[in-house]
């Protein structure tokens, strides 16, 4: 209940900011991004369970698609046409490269994301991007130190303790209950 109550006070402020950019006419010159820094939390709070990321493995803090993948909507007048969905993989570390073109602004440095505005244009493009990594160098109740690599709709996972690789093949296996590393090593090595 507690975790209900907060989804719909996160749902109804979005929806205040939104009421107050129409109110004030800032709605056609304003970008909206919402998205979450990580997938949700599964460990007990209190003695209760807090949320399920169902069909997703694991959740917050973990390099699994449970602690991945997250929401990400956003509204950019001009570029987005409501009720699109697009599937090519983003990060975080595309919202600089994006919101500076949807500015119009220059960085004046070099920057590791890539501008997601062909996306939001066009939901069917892609960036053309090969792969992505993630590192996770901590503990925490869902994972031991991680890093990830996604490449061509398959998943690499190589944990620092023990060293041993995981390999998830994330079109046919979302949920991530099948590692492929021991039946494909040559992928897994590659």
């Amino acid at each position: 209940a507690a975790y209900a109550a907060m989804v719909q006070n996160l749902d109804e402020n979005v929806g205040r900011v939104l009421d107050l950019l129409e109110r004030r006419k800032l709605m056609d010159r304003t970008v909206v991004v919402f998205t979450s820094d990580n997938g949700g939390y599964i460990n007990p709070f209190g003695g209760e369970a807090v949320t399920d990321n169902y069909p997703l493995r694991s959740g917050k803090g973990s390099l699994y698609e449970g602690g991945l993948r997250v929401p990400l909507l956003v509204r950019a007048p001009g570029v987005t046409k409501a009720g699109t969905v697009c599937d090519d993989p983003v990060c975080p570390i595309d919202f600089y490269s994006t919101l500076l073109e949807l500015t119009g602004l220059k960085s004046g440095a070099a920057v590791d994301g890539r501008s997601l505005v062909p996306l939001l244009a066009n939901p069917a493009a892609s960036l053309g991007r090969e792969e992505l990594f993630f590192h996770y160098p901590h503990y925490y109740a869902t994972t031991s130190p991680v890093s990830s690599m996604l490449a061509g709709g398959w998943k690499l996972l190589e944990y620092y303790e023990d060293r041993h690789l995981e390999l998830y093949d994330l079109a046919n296996d979302p949920s991530e209950q099948r590692d492929l590393a021991s039946a494909q090593p040559e992928r897994a090595a590659r």
